[in-house]
C-alpha cells in the first residue's frame, strides 16, 4: 500500500512540476474559460436580473466543461509522446495508481482554473449578489468537477492511442458527462432560486461520482494496456 501511495504521489507532483514549468494545460483552460465568460457577458449583458439568474449557471458550467475538455485532452498526450507512460507502467504497482494520480492532478488544475474563472464571472455577471449560499456552491462545484475529471481522465487514456485523439475525447466524453452538467446547472440554479431541490441534485451527482470513479479505476488497467 505504501508503494502504491508513493506512486500516486509521485505522479501528482510530476504533473504539477511539469505544469509549473510548461504552463500548457492551465493556460489553455483559463484563456478559453475566460473567453467564454467575456463573450457571454457581452451577449447577455442587457438582460434583467431575473433573466441573468436563469442564464448564469449554464454559462458558468459551459465554461468549466469545455475548458476542462481542453485540459484533459493534454493529460496523457505528453506522457505518450515522450515515452513516459511506458516508464510509469513498469513501476511495480497496480496501474490504477496512474489513473488516481492523474485524476488528482487534473482535479487540482481544474480547481485552479475554476477559481480564477469564477472571479471574472462574479465581476461580469454580478454573481456575488444573486447567489445565496457560497458554501453550497463550493460543494456542488467540487462534486461536479470530481465526476467530470474522473470520467475525463479515463477517456483521455482511451483516446491517446488513436490518430484522432484531439477529436475523439470530446466525442466520447460529452455524452457521458451530460448527467453531471445537468445536475450541476440545476443544483446551482436551485441555490439562486431557493427552490428546495439542491440536495436532491447533490445526491444524484454523488452517486454518479462514486459509480464512475470506481468503474474508471477498475477498468483503467485494461484501457491503458490496449
Amino acid at each position: 500500500m505504501n508503494e502504491y501511495l508513493k506512486k500516486v504521489q509521485s505522479i501528482v507532483w510530476k504533473d504539477i512540476i511539469i505544469e509549473l514549468r510548461m504552463k500548457e494545460m492551465l493556460n489553455t483552460m483559463l484563456i478559453f474559460s475566460i473567453l467564454v465568460i467575456l463573450i457571454s457577458s457581452f451577449a447577455f449583458g442587457t438582460f434583467n436580473q431575473e433573466m441573468t439568474q436563469s442564464i448564469a449557471p449554464g454559462v458558468l458550467w459551459i465554461a468549466f466543461t469545455f475548458a476542462g475538455m481542453l485540459g484533459l485532452g493534454r493529460s496523457f498526450i505528453s506522457e505518450k509522446d515522450r515515452g513516459c507512460l511506458q516508464g510509469m507502467m513498469l513501476a511495480p504497482t497496480d496501474w490504477s495508481a496512474i489513473y488516481i494520480g492523474k485524476t488528482i492532478a487534473n482535479l487540482i488544475f481544474m480547481s485552479i482554473m475554476e477559481i480564477l474563472t469564477l472571479i471574472v464571472f462574479v465581476v461580469l455577471f454580478n454573481f456575488g449578489q444573486i447567489i445565496t449560499s457560497p458554501l453550497k456552491f463550493v460543494l456542488i462545484t467540487i462534486v461536479g468537477t470530481f465526476g467530470f475529471v474522473s470520467v475525463g481522465t479515463l477517456l483521455s487514456a482511451v483516446s491517446v492511442n488513436t490518430k484522432t485523439r484531439e477529436m475523439l475525447l470530446p466525442v466520447l466524453l460529452f455524452p457521458v458527462i451530460v448527467p453531471i452538467i445537468i445536475g450541476a446547472v440545476e443544483a446551482t440554479l436551485s441555490i439562486i432560486t431557493a427552490n428546495g431541490q439542491f440536495w436532491g441534485w447533490v445526491r444524484i451527482l454523488v452517486a454518479y461520482d462514486i459509480i464512475f470513479f470506481t468503474v474508471s479505476a477498475l477498468s483503467f488497467n485494461y484501457v491503458i494496456e490496449g
